[in-house]
């Protein structure tokens, strides 16, 4: 199947028992048994539900992959990834990042006795440099949020075959629609779910997607031992709103470009981050490992004025400043006190992170709207 049709036909089938086209919503938390461990396959529903059933299946299938895991939420399908590793094991992140990720390595993992190393990941030597005897896995964030830094992910595998180490993917920015990373060879990918995925800002989830079977069987062991599952009203809406991912994709990509080349020729705007622009530094892996160059745009004023930048954010009318992206709306966002508020200032600013930089998740509104709201907004 072509992407779209897997969107919409993929992991799901009509439900056997009444030929419902949608997945019913399984609103139960346990299952009738015939005889003590005598099941249908469910006995709980924190070990298995029929609707996050459906729901792993179509993400698994979006992505390629054999076995999907949903969870809570992003941070959730994280915490479960990193009960893989014990005290003493080494993680290489890139040094641009999600101020969430950030956050459950340094003040939840590192004092459980886990080591974090984090550098500007475009450099392969630089991933190379920090790799002992210790290090266990390679996270990779690309586009990096919120400088849209585009990491190799090839380039990453390849590097991390060499010393047996497993390479883990945030494809949150991308969804399946842009990019597939276990395509490119890496072993686990992770989704905010909340984001791209479920698209219309109504659910919290989060999800890992493998091929690996052994390694499936450890982390399913983790998602029903620790617990942090999502109900099934939340998958119910999440596989509603993947039937719509392509054509969602297609216009936040359309949208995005134009905003992208609209603020590169802004007499007041200072530097636009956006991949899908040639003069953007790693605009070539961008296109080799990417389908489109999505809707997340990060953009500073010129004289990189805080004030001037808070100004902007506050006059926006169809811009939400809101935490957050994704969505069929567009955000904005003040990433310095908002999404990576949890970072030191003086880490954000050594990767470059300015407290006067702007983010943007471009939605689906018709655009002569949207450039008429950044017209009056910058000025």
């Amino acid at each position: 199947m072509k992407f779209g049709t897997k969107a919409i036909h993929a992991g799901v089938e009509p439900d056997p028992h009444t030929g419902a086209i949608m997945t019913p919503i399984y609103q139960t938390s346990t299952y009738a048994q015939t005889s003590p461990g005598q099941h249908k396959g469910y006995e709980y529903s924190r070990t298995h539900n029929p609707t996050r059933t459906a729901l792993q299946n179509s993400l698994a299938a979006l992505e390629g992959g054999k076995h999907g895991l949903c969870f809570s939420s992003g941070l959730g399908a994280m915490d479960t990834l990193l009960k893989l590793f014990k005290p003493g094991d080494e993680i290489i992140s890139t040094n641009d990042l999600y101020g969430g990720s950030y956050r459950i390595f340094k003040r939840v993992y590192e004092p459980f006795g886990l080591k974090f190393h984090f550098v500007p990941m475009q450099d392969m030597e630089a991933i190379r440099s920090r790799i002992n005897a210790n290090t266990r896995m390679i996270w990779v964030e690309t586009p990096t949020n919120p400088l849209m830094n585009i990491i190799d992910i090839e380039a990453c595998v390849k590097l991390a075959k060499e010393h047996n180490l497993l390479v883990a993917v945030d494809n949150t920015f991308c969804s399946p629609y842009l990019q597939t990373p276990l395509a490119l060879g890496a072993d686990i990918v992770m989704h905010s779910v909340t984001k791209y995925i479920g698209g219309h800002s109504d659910v919290v989830m989060g999800a890992l997607v493998l091929n690996d079977d052994q390694l499936h069987e450890r982390l399913m062991f983790l998602q029903n031992a620790c617990g942090a599952v999502p109900g099934p009203q939340d998958c119910f809406l999440v596989l509603r709103g993947i039937k719509t991912l392509h054509i969602r994709m297609q216009r936040h990509c359309e949208n995005g470009r134009k905003i992208a080349e609209y603020l590169s020729q802004h007499p007041k705007v200072g530097k636009v981050y956006w991949p899908g622009l040639p003069e953007h530094p790693n605009h070539a892996v961008a296109k080799k490992q990417m389908r489109d160059f999505g809707g997340m745009i990060s953009f500073t004023l010129k004289g990189d004025v805080l004030e001037d930048a808070i100004g902007v954010l506050e006059r926006f009318k169809y811009f939400t400043l809101a935490e957050s992206l994704g969505g069929v709306e567009s955000l904005c966002g003040h990433p310095a006190s908002m999404t990576h508020a949890s970072i030191p200032k003086e880490d954000r600013e050594q990767a470059g992170l300015k407290d006067s930089l702007i983010r943007l998740s471009v939605g689906i509104e018709d655009i002569e709207d949207l450039l008429a709201d950044l017209e009056q907004a910058i000025g």
